[in-house]
């Protein structure tokens, strides 16, 4: 079942963090994040970092016909050294439109999508051939998987930068 929250918007700082980028096929992403999830999550529990808020997927550049540039990352107070596969990187801060919800994303997404429309504001981003390019879109996982590992029935944060900041 599919449960979404009512959408708002906030101005958020900038957000520093480690991920592990990766391109990966719309169908079939899945997979993917399960796998590029576990390993960053080896890399912390390794390195004893200490992460400042749940880790979230970042969405680079979309293409749900396609293949979507993705990073599965975690929020940490300041920078590390890269290290092989996990990078540091930044979600930028400004206003974002957030909402939260749990069951379908594509719902949740496209309900958030619609209200920033209805209310006639347009996000930070632009086209390219790859596809929908994103100055700022993640999913935060606000559910810990060792407490509902039924994905669900996780709450999920997805935020989107609005243009003009």
């Amino acid at each position: 079942m599919t449960t979404i929250g009512r959408p708002k918007i906030d101005t958020r700082p900038k957000q520093t963090y480690m991920g592990i980028r990766t391109i990966a096929p719309f169908k079939g992403m899945s997979k993917v994040i399960d796998r590029i999830s576990k390993e960053l999550n080896t890399w912390v529990s390794e390195h004893k970092v200490i992460t400042s808020s749940p880790p979230f997927l970042r969405y680079h550049v979309i293409d749900m016909r396609g293949f979507m540039d993705i990073s599965f990352c975690v929020p940490v107070r300041k920078a590390l050294p890269d290290d092989g596969e996990v990078k540091a990187g930044e979600l930028p801060a400004g206003r974002y439109a957030s909402l939260i919800y749990s069951g379908g994303g594509i719902s949740g997404n496209r309900a958030l999508i619609e209200w920033v429309r209805a209310k006639g504001m347009d996000f930070d981003r632009w086209d390219t051939e790859q596809g929908d390019n994103f100055r700022g879109r993640y999913e935060t996982f606000l559910t810990d998987p060792a407490d509902e590992p039924r994905k669900s029935r996780w709450q999920i944060e997805v935020a989107i930068k609005l243009a003009g900041d």
